[in-house]
């Protein structure tokens, strides 16, 4: 069987970015605040449009922002 999972690296982007809140991202690119815990905790995969939304405002390629994981079992 294959699992797969997407991660990401908001949080430590968010710090980076003067400590940006989860509110401003979410305002940012059109979403409540809870979309983007969820999205950040990895319980829920944003759709490829709202990826590459979040990748924008870090002014980050996707890959940097979002990352696919596959295990093979």
């Amino acid at each position: 069987m294959v699992a797969t999972s997407v991660t990401n690296s908001i949080r430590r982007l968010r710090f980076d970015a003067d400590e940006m809140t989860q509110k401003t991202l979410a305002e940012k690119v059109g979403v409540t605040r809870q979309t983007i815990v969820a999205i950040e905790k990895a319980k829920y995969a944003p759709s490829l449009e709202l990826a590459f939304l979040i990748a924008q405002v870090f002014e980050k390629p996707l890959e940097e922002v979002f990352h696919f994981n596959r295990d093979t079992d």
